[in-house]
């Protein structure tokens, strides 16, 4: 029993280490054109939102809406692209229980 509680609080620990070393990874996801660009720390936490200024006109609304989508969905791809060359190279491990 000891050994399991030893086991949860190393996971534990890991997990806590794991999560400060991706708040300090940056992936960034832009629209076409660059007209809007989100930053995300690797635990895909928005760092940062950049619009165009183009796109704050009222009638670039539905244009503005598509670019957030587009620019928010590249930079979830790249935090998840982080997350599978950190367990490929080792520097995440999944714990054995």
């Amino acid at each position: 029993m000891l050994s399991k509680l030893k086991q949860f609080k190393d996971l534990k620990k890991q997990a806590s280490d794991l999560k400060s070393s991706l708040a300090e990874e940056e992936a960034v996801g832009e629209s076409k054109g660059g007209l809007v660009k989100i930053t995300m720390d690797g635990n895909q936490e928005i760092q940062n939102v950049e619009v165009d200024e183009s796109l704050l006109a009222s009638d670039q609304k539905e244009t503005l809406e598509s670019a957030i989508k587009e620019a928010f969905a590249k930079a979830i791809k790249e935090v998840q692209s982080l997350m599978i060359r950190k367990m490929q190279s080792g520097e995440i491990q999944m714990p054995n229980l």
